[in-house]
This record gives structure tokens, C-alpha cells and sequence, in this order.
């Protein structure tokens, strides 16, 4: 950890960190990450630290890792930019924001190897990947269908981009699998992370009469919130359990480590190539916590929900796929909405009251 701080304020003092660890930096594989918020998140960008950290531990005295957290989306030019003035030659930048500065960076570095989390675009030295987090919230939407008492459950929104929106989607969808009077509310907190703000969303959906809710946020806040009003909650990115162990139903877990490694080693073995990769439960990109603090009933249901969809049997946008004007989507991944459908969902399905924020 101290050696890792020391990164940091080299990074921003502008120092080129020839010397850390004992050996000259141009030996090693310098690779840079980029995260929205602090590695101390306990959620999104946490996760990410943890693949970084899988990383020196793959490749002990091969590779030298630096992060940057707490960047602005709208101000990550910079950022970046100091990464790959730095001798970085791998560079992961991890929030959907990062996406066009990336590219920016990436047009004036050509020799340096970018990779863009939760982006659709890309170029020679940009890769794209992400996960099909919908495909946990489908899950946990059966469980809070199930669960509910009030048929009114809450969603926690960061900004209205294509995956929250899948995400919220799918999390309906599951429920009304289940429970056919459920109905939704959404509140948008317009940060990823920002715990004060999440709260306060969370602390509307529980004043709308949501007795269970859910976010796609950072921050442990609207889980916390439910907690203290007696309600459940999910935990986001992260298992969240040990902050709100009694009113926990489960967590959506990223796990990036493997693909970090992946894609060292390909560049360790001068095999790096440009590419987009979209993976969810059955790859392990997407993992459940603990089913906890339900009947066995409804964790049965969970847990068999979940094998389901590894083994390709059940997907959240299985055809057909009614739109919240009551058309048909058209269905172009065969029985279910293809990758890119998903990747680039702009609409509520049938059901969901309310628009998608401009």
C-alpha cells in the first residue's frame, strides 16, 4: 500500500517513477488503471482494484501497476494522458465517461494499448469490454418480486446510459416474472459515486413505498439507507454483506481479475490485439453472493434462476420483448435480444411508468 501511494503522488507530481520497487521501470510492464471513484468505493472501483492487484500477483517482477482514483469523467483527459507520458503501455480506463477521452489519448499514443470498461467504441490500440451485469439483476429482480410486500419495488440509477437501463429493465422484468402486480420506481442519483446523494435516492423510493430496492451506484449508501428503515436491499459490484448484514439479499459481484490477467499476459506475449468482449455469469465476469435473509423458497428460486441462465436456458430478454409502448423489439439474437441490443438498450419494457431522463 505504500508503494502504491507513492505511485500516486509520483503520478501527479509528474515523475517518470523510474525507481520503484528496487528495479529501473523500464524492466517491467508498466500498466495504469483509471477509476471514477476512490478504490475505498467498496464497490465498482474497488473491484477493479482488486484485478489490479491480481495482476502483480500473477506476475511477480514483470509488471509495475499505477492507479489514479477519483477522476471526473468530463476531466480524465489528463489523467490518462499522465499515464501514458509515463512509460504506461497498457492502460485500463473503467467508467462508460472515460470513453471518448480515451480515444483522445489513445490517437496520441499510438503505441500504447488502451482498453475502455463498459464502451462501445474502439480503435487499433482500444479494446472494449464489460459484463452482462444484467443478467444478475434479473436474479435479483425474482427475489424482490418474491420478496415484497408492498408489490413496490426501488432502483438506484447513476446516469441514464444503455446499461443502467438494461439493468433496471432486467431487474423488472424478473420481478414480474414472479409477482405480476409488482411495479417499479426509479431515482436517479447522477454520480457514480457520491454516498450522500445515493442515500437520498434511496431514501425516496423508500418514502414512494418500496420495500425493497436495489442500485446502480458505488457506494454502500442505499443499502445502508435500507437498513435503517427495515427494508432490503441488494449490494452493487461488490459483496456488500458486512454493511448491512440483516437486511442483505444478496450481492452482484464484477470479478475483472481474470480478464486483467488475460490481458497482460497477451501483452507480455505480444499478442495484444483490439477487441470487445461482453461476458456475464457463465465466463464467472458476473457472480451472486450469498443468497441470505430469505425463506428457502425464494433462495431456491435464485439459485436455480442463476443456473439457468449459465447454462443458456433463461436470459432477461428472452423473445419476445414488449417495449414500454406495447410494440415487439424486433428480436435479432434469435429467441433473445442480441449482445448489441442489449449493449445499446435506449427504452423502458412494458410496464415501467415514467421516460428515460434526456
Amino acid at each position: 500500500m505504500f508503494n502504491t501511494t507513492i505511485r500516486r503522488i509520483a503520478l501527479a507530481m509528474g515523475l517518470g517513477l523510474a525507481m520503484i520497487g528496487g528495479a529501473s521501470a523500464q524492466e517491467k510492464l508498466k500498466i495504469g488503471f483509471i477509476y471514477v471513484g476512490p478504490v475505498g468505493d467498496f464497490g465498482w472501483s474497488y473491484q477493479h482494484d482488486q484485478g489490479r492487484k491480481a495482476i502483480e500477483a500473477a506476475f511477480p517482477g514483470r509488471v509495475e501497476t499505477t492507479f489514479v482514483e477519483s477522476v471526473p469523467e468530463a476531466d480524465s483527459d489528463r489523467a490518462i494522458e499522465q499515464l501514458a507520458r509515463t512509460g504506461h503501455r497498457l492502460i485500463f480506463t473503467t467508467s462508460f465517461g472515460f470513453m471518448e477521452p480515451t480515444l483522445r489519448v489513445a490517437r496520441k499514443y499510438p503505441n500504447v494499448m488502451f482498453e475502455h470498461a463498459t464502451g462501445f467504441k474502439r480503435d487499433k490500440n482500444v479494446a472494449t469490454y464489460s459484463a452482462k451485469f444484467h443478467e444478475g439483476r434479473y436474479i435479483i429482480g425474482r427475489i424482490a418480486g418474491k420478496m415484497t410486500k408492498t408489490n413496490t419495488i426501488g432502483y438506484v440509477g447513476a446516469f441514464p446510459i444503455p446499461e443502467v437501463i438494461a439493468g433496471i429493465n432486467a431487474f423488472y422484468l424478473g420481478a414480474k416474472s414472479v409477482n405480476p402486480n409488482v411495479k417499479i420506481k426509479i431515482a436517479w442519483a447522477y454520480d457514480w459515486f457520491n454516498p450522500p446523494k445515493e442515500g437520498d435516492a434511496a431514501k425516496t423510493l423508500i418514502d414512494q413505498g418500496a420495500d425493497v430496492i436495489t442500485q446502480h451506484t458505488d457506494s454502500p449508501a442505499p443499502l445502508q439507507q435500507a437498513a435503517q428503515r427495515n427494508i432490503f436491499a441488494f449490494g452493487q459490484a461488490s459483496d456488500m454483506t458486512k454493511f448491512a448484514p440483516n437486511h442483505i439479499l444478496t450481492s452482484i459481484i464484477d470479478d475483472w481479475a481474470p480478464y486483467y490477467v488475460e490481458r497482460t499476459r497477451a501483452m507480455l506475449e505480444g499478442k495484444w490485439q483490439s477487441q470487445d468482449v461482453f461476458d456475464g455469469l457463465a465466463k464467472g465476469k458476473v457472480k451472486m453472493g450469498p443468497y441470505v435473509n430469505m425463506p428457502p423458497d425464494v433462495k431456491k428460486l435464485a439459485e436455480e434462476t442463476e443456473a439457468a441462465i449459465i447454462a443458456g436456458k433463461v436470459d432477461p430478454f428472452m423473445c419476445p420483448v414488449m417495449a414500454q409502448d406495447g410494440k415487439v423489439v424486433e428480436c435479432k439474437g434469435g429467441d433473445r435480444l442480441s449482445n448489441e441490443q442489449v449493449f445499446g438498450m435506449n427504452f423502458y419494457v412494458q410496464g415501467i411508468e415514467g421516460t428515460i431522463p434526456k
